[in-house]
């Protein structure tokens, strides 16, 4: 799963380094248009994915046959949200001016963001298949569709954004268009494995096209939880992201250079998540909370290496990290400053990331999503109500700004890990 994840990463990765070859104002315009539509999609998304959990917990049951049964309701709510996704896109699109940005910037995020709302459902599907193969434990079929999906990515996003081997050029656009086609590839490679013989032989696929109301019960009393959790964590931090995007390009394009590092290291703990979520699922179906505390240790210890490590990177290699970003030919010093030292807070607040991880795997598996839900409304809607101090009312330059959001996940990841204790010391 860290690899599938990472694979995610390095896609979006490619994508923003491409980007930055044209200018920082398409760096800064990727950054905002796609965290705004993650705003709009996460919700539902987040609903759809937690039929990880639910298939985990009826595999650890050795119910089968309700495994594809989840999959039937996920799919089933991921065509009723694209309409209101659709909805959500036009009175989103107008966020950008409002927010303050730069003309030559909203001209590129409208379109960006826009191009990804046309194609959410495919985004939607995609989870789906991937949250059933992480809930029966098959892992590698995510690895092998997610890096077959980098593969085709890569240079479908560069052909269409530069104009290459034949395609039109489409700058910012391309890159939109080029993830949104691989991730409809990738959900016909999740199909191959879903509809092969001996796997629908095995979990009855053939009979699990059937509306169970308890079923779409249960999804929604514990995946709506975790939707509006992370719903208002998304637009909590995009509110802050354009907020800080209003202090003009070069800081704009400076955190986007500093969260793609961020995501290039955060989004593989993504699989961590899922596979502690998954596996926590299946412990509490088969009620072994020793077998949970094991995964729970096992978890907090891999997520503190791996990012600690990467913290001392982030740190001394500060400079040449931010420095690849740079437009050849361009001024690159304002956003080279400014990007240095906000890699220092990206470095502190990475190891409270890796524990959130841990711990949000941990409670969504065992079903805790209400307290999770109440805990992370609280923090983010805080965070936001200083930032706007921050930016708007005292007028503080960009990096105090940062450093209160560091602050934050700080604090985040101590409530979270109490939590987590707290339950594994009531098991």
């Amino acid at each position: 799963m860290v690899v599938s994840q990472g694979a995610f990463a390095l896609m979006m990765f490619a994508d923003r380094f491409f980007l930055s070859r044209i200018s920082p104002t398409h760096v800064a315009a990727a950054m905002g248009g796609s965290v705004s539509f993650w705003v709009c999609l996460c919700f539902f998304n987040a609903l759809a994915a937690y039929g990880n959990a639910l298939v985990a917990q009826y595999y650890g049951k050795r119910e089968f046959a309700r495994c594809p049964q989840v999959v039937t309701h996920g799919l089933i709510l991921a065509l009723v949200s694209q309409p209101f996704l659709w909805l959500l896109a036009w009175p989103m699109a107008g966020v950008f001016e409002v927010m303050g940005h730069a003309p030559e910037m909203v001209e590129l995020e409208r379109p960006y963001f826009m191009t990804f709302v046309f194609g959410a459902l495919a985004f939607l599907v995609k989870s789906v298949l991937a949250s059933y193969f992480s809930g029966i434990g098959r892992t590698r079929v995510v690895m092998i569709a997610d890096l077959i999906g980098v593969v085709l990515n890569v240079p479908l996003s560069y052909a269409l954004i530069f104009g290459r081997w034949g395609m039109p050029e489409l700058g910012i656009v391309g890159a939109a268009l080029g993830t949104l086609i691989a991730g409809v590839l990738t959900i016909g490679i999740y199909l191959v494995f879903y509809l092969n013989p001996s796997h629908a032989a095995r979990f009855s696929v053939a009979q699990s096209l059937v509306f169970s109301p308890g079923l779409m019960r249960r999804y929604l009393r514990l995946g709506l939880p975790s939707a509006f959790e992370l719903l208002i964590a998304m637009g909590t931090f995009n509110v802050f992201l354009l907020l800080f995007q209003s202090y003009g390009v070069a800081a704009g394009a400076a955190m986007a250079i500093v969260f793609n590092w961020d995501m290039l290291s955060f989004v593989p703990l993504m699989g961590l998540n899922i596979a502690i979520m998954s596996m926590i699922g299946r412990a509490v179906g088969a009620r072994d909370m020793s077998r949970a505390n094991e995964v729970i240790g096992a978890g907090f210890f891999i997520a503190a290496s791996y990012a600690g490590t990467l913290a001392i990177v982030f740190v001394v290699l500060r400079e040449p990290l931010v420095g690849i970003f740079a437009t050849p030919g361009g001024d690159f010093s304002a956003v080279q400053a400014i990007g240095s030292s906000m890699m220092i807070g990206m470095a502190t607040y990475l190891v409270a990331d890796a524990l959130i991880i841990v711990s949000t795997g941990v409670l969504r598996g065992a079903g805790d999503t209400r307290w999770l839900m109440i805990a992370s409304i609280t923090v983010h809607v805080l965070m936001l109500l200083v930032q706007l101090l921050v930016i708007l009312y005292w007028k503080l330059d960009p990096l105090a700004s940062w450093w209160v959001f560091v602050a934050t996940l700080l604090i985040n990841a101590l409530l979270y890990v109490w939590r987590v204790l707290g339950l594994s010391l009531i098991h």
